[in-house]
């Protein structure tokens, strides 16, 4: 007799592209294991497809039913789960929502529908008492949304700060270790399957703004909305900035961001992704490669790194795989991390208030009073300088390199448009924030 405690677990699975098919692979290899976790069978029941006549790089289970219409899958009433790996925001939005509604519980690796239209089904999912799990949205392998919603609980979390996206990490390593010029790294970042053929939301910075979207949603129990978010990338950063960076003792990483600040009494948010110059001695700036590396500051657990395959087939299906036994062992809806369904939208500090050192180089005329013209630039804005190189002539100008104290963003750029003004930039202005080693 079968009974809910030995009754399999039926999936539907949206989407075999690299992911589900390493899902299906993990299934078959993991069987015994996950049957123990679990204390129950998961099986893969139908299948959603674009292409039917497409050939699959891992053979289908042969439990399952191949289909190209969504509704055999949202029609079976003996599917328990949906898992939606198929990238995109609109189609599997629409069929999240239906699934919710026809009952079903949902798993995704989805961080871009998560991170801009959550809400609401967040929101649906909490009304119809289902359950969403999205652990490998974020960081693949790394058990970091679980870590957030459970290990974290009993603190009060002051900065989370990571590097969160592979493709931008492996093109920066490459820069930094071998040398290569931006378009060499993204290249051959592409040639490996590293890169998309498009990779403009890996390298301008987007792909990480989902992913940090919904940390601070489990890290604040807040609604920062991705649309508010500043996000600036890594695409045609130059050779010269690695160089210069590693002789003041940094790497540059991109990296994302949010901290809490308090200000008389006010709690606000600042957050946010951008290439930073991260100290030699910090852990992040030894993640190498196409890994992923998150760093949570609590009041009560102190600094805790996370570091692990940021994407791929298996670190990612691992933990499609492990929401999936989560969802079989029958635990109870545990969305967000928060009890409250409807989560209040952030206290946000705004970008120009935020206080950092920074990095910049000017490329100038190699003449007398440079140093002092620049300094009284600075001076100006209240910005004072700590470190500074000037490098020889380089063809275009000679490149005049410092480092600041601590100083706001707004003022940064007010003093950098005081050296634009009179006239002494040959060509625009680099600036990055500084993480560490202060």
């Amino acid at each position: 007799m079968t009974t809910k405690a030995n009754k399999p677990l039926y999936i539907g699975l949206a989407g075999f592209g690299t992911v589900g098919g390493g899902l299906a692979r993990l299934l078959v290899e993991n069987a015994d294991l996950v049957r123990r976790r679990a204390g129950r069978d998961i099986i893969v029941k139908k299948v959603l497809v674009r292409n039917l006549s497409k050939g699959r790089a891992v053979p289908l289970p042969e439990t399952a039913e191949l289909t190209d219409k969504p509704e055999v899958l949202l029609n079976d009433p003996e599917i328990d789960v949906l898992v939606e790996l198929m990238g995109g925001i609109d189609a599997p939005r629409a069929l999240i929502n239906e699934a919710l509604d026809r009952g079903k519980h949902i798993v995704t690796a989805n961080k871009a529908l998560l991170a801009e239209e959550g809400g609401e089904l967040f929101r649906k999912a909490a009304e119809k008492n289902r359950i969403l799990r999205y652990e490998a949205s974020v960081a693949g392998a790394i058990p970091i949304v679980e870590s957030l919603k459970e290990s974290f609980t009993g603190n009060r979390i002051s900065s989370l700060v990571g590097i969160l996206n592979g493709t931008s990490n492996y093109i920066l390593s490459e820069m930094t270790t071998n040398g290569l010029d931006f378009d060499v790294a993204l290249r051959q970042a592409q040639e490996l399957g590293y890169a998309e053929a498009d990779p403009t939301l890996d390298i301008d910075g987007h792909d990480a703004a989902h992913k940090l979207t919904l940390l601070i949603r489990l890290a604040y129990g807040v609604h920062y909305p991705y649309t508010a978010m500043p996000v600036r990338g890594i695409r045609g950063l130059s050779a010269m900035d690695i160089r210069l960076a590693r002789e003041f003792g940094y790497r540059i990483k991109l990296i994302a961001q949010v901290r809490e600040r308090n200000e008389n009494g006010v709690a606000r948010l600042e957050a946010g992704v951008f290439p930073a110059l991260v100290h030699h001695t910090l852990l992040l700036a030894r993640v190498g490669g196409v890994y992923n590396a998150v760093r949570v500051d609590g009041n009560a657990a102190g600094s805790l790194f996370f570091h692990g395959r940021g994407a791929g087939d298996l670190p990612t299906a691992g933990a499609v795989l492990a929401d999936l036994v989560a969802v079989a062992r029958d635990e109870a809806p545990n969305n967000t991390g928060f009890a409250a369904t409807e989560l209040p939208r952030a206290s946000i500090m705004p970008p120009e208030d935020w206080r950092s050192r920074y990095y910049v180089r000017l490329m100038v005329r190699d003449a007398p009073g440079v140093l002092r013209d620049v300094a009284g630039c600075m001076a100006d804005e209240g910005v004072s300088l700590a470190q500074v190189i000037q490098k020889s002539d380089e063809g275009k100008g000679v490149p005049f390199v410092f480092m600041t104290h601590e100083t706001t963003e707004h003022a940064m750029r007010a003093a950098l448009q005081h050296t634009v003004d009179a006239g002494m930039l040959l060509e625009p202005a680099v600036y990055f924030r500084v993480l560490g080693g202060e």
